[in-house]
């Protein structure tokens, strides 16, 4: 139940019949007339069963941008109905009008647009739906709250994808490009052409040029169908905020830009997160729009957990790494207790059989504390920077010695990072 402004109104002309006589019984008597008054409008009002509510179903939306959700509020009663209805949503859904009023006649029904615009990725949910009814004196409301299931999905917002355009590019130059830039075991034969000044002799194909009376040399196409494995690190680590986001979305933006590009090369991509356990996981997908729209909803529910990371149970769990030679790709911090206790040990036998690649979101401002020394307070803020920046070399160091690549580098320049490694790698023929 609900009252409405008009019962206040009502209540508050108590005060003429007061001053008209000025006695307790008449503050009595108004008030328990205005009670009855509110009893009768509740009785006669519909009841709120008999609207109807159903809500169509929401597209995934990628993070700020913006989505719709369409409520249909039918009638199905005898009597009309005036009221209201709102629309409660989880306050990161970022909901525009949710209340509506309603005045519908038996059989009639009302759409209602919802305007979502959310502010974190993953799931965010409809709580309930809250209809009034109002009674034919318009007094009180009969109110009731019920469930209409409803869900936005916030996807990762991606930034990094302005830059594949021009990793493509890259990627298709080297296609055709001949063995004075890619030769080595492992590139694969593409086609010939005829000899231009600057090529590699050695790439000359001599039976070729007897055949044609003319230098013709072979050309080369990058490895195709070479197995790259990402692993996102989700332990606590990964929770830590830099700038307006998280370690674990930028490391998303990095793992989604180096599918997308080596997908489109022609590689086979498995991707997983995990701390404890594996959280999400996609392997086995060669479609490659399939392959990003999948791992793109793998990732929107992905959350950051607050515990270590179980590396001998993610890297060693069955399946994940193939037996075959593979470019693995971790994505984790940089943090040399969490990297000395648990990963080390585990990379010192993956390493030998696997190119190892790991990509860690430095914090920019551990680097800018480390420079500031106006003050007292900043040059111990300095001094612990330093420390922990040798901490991480020594780290880097202990990794590059067991041959795994370290890359360490800002949010926005990690995924540039990954992705050049990674076309290096390629062209080279090391994959």
């Amino acid at each position: 139940m609900a009252i409405t402004g008009r019962t206040a109104l009502l209540t508050a002309l108590g005060m003429v019949a007061v001053l008209v006589h000025p006695a307790v019984s008449t503050v009595f008597w108004w008030l328990l007339v205005v009670a009855a008054l509110v009893g009768v409008d509740l009785w006669l009002a519909p009841s709120t069963e008999s609207v109807a509510a159903e809500r169509s179903p929401v597209r995934p939306v990628r993070l700020g941008e913006s989505s719709s959700s369409m409520l249909t509020v039918r009638n199905t009663g005898n009597r009309t109905v005036r009221g209201a209805v709102r629309d409660a949503w989880q306050p990161s859904a970022g909901a525009g009008v949710t209340r509506m009023a309603l005045r519908l006649r038996p059989g009639e029904q009302a759409r209602q647009v919802i305007e979502l615009t959310p502010t974190r990725r993953g799931d965010r949910s409809a709580d309930r739906l809250t209809v009034r009814t109002a009674g034919p004196l318009g007094l009180a409301l009969r109110q009731r709250s019920r469930e209409v299931p409803g869900v936005v999905r916030a996807l990762p917002s991606f930034p990094s994808r302005r830059h594949l355009p021009s990793r493509m590019a890259q990627l298709r130059q080297l296609d055709g490009r001949s063995a004075v830039r890619i030769r080595g075991q492992g590139t694969e034969f593409d086609s010939l052409r005829d000899y231009v000044d600057g090529d590699d002799v050695r790439s000359i194909d001599w039976r070729a040029t007897a055949r044609r009376q003319r230098p013709v040399v072979r050309t080369w196409q990058p490895e195709r169908d070479r197995h790259i494995v990402i692993l996102l690190d989700t332990s606590r680590t990964s929770a830590a905020r830099i700038g307006d986001g998280t370690r674990l979305d930028a490391g998303m933006d990095a793992a989604l830009l180096l599918t997308a590009l080596a997908s489109r090369a022609g590689d086979r991509v498995d991707f997983l997160a995990g701390d404890r356990r594996i959280r999400a996981r996609v392997t086995g997908i060669s479609d490659r729009a399939e392959l990003m729209h999948t791992v793109i909803n793998a990732m929107a529910p992905l959350e950051s957990a607050l515990v270590e990371a179980n590396w001998r149970g993610l890297i060693g769990a069955e399946g994940v790494i193939p037996k075959r030679r593979s470019l693995v790709v971790l994505i984790t911090p940089l943090e040399p207790a969490a990297i000395q206790e648990g990963l080390l040990p585990v990379l010192a036998t993956a390493a030998t059989r696997h190119r190892v690649i790991l990509a860690s979101v430095a914090d920019p401002g551990i680097r800018a504390m480390s420079t500031q020394r106006g003050t007292a307070a900043e040059v111990y803020d300095a001094s612990a920077a330093e420390r922990t920046e040798l901490l991480r070399l020594d780290t880097r160091t202990a990794l590059e010695r067991l041959g795994v690549t370290v890359l360490d580098e800002e949010p926005d320049a990690l995924p540039l990072a990954l992705v050049d490694h990674y076309l290096l790698l390629k062209s080279g023929g090391l994959l």
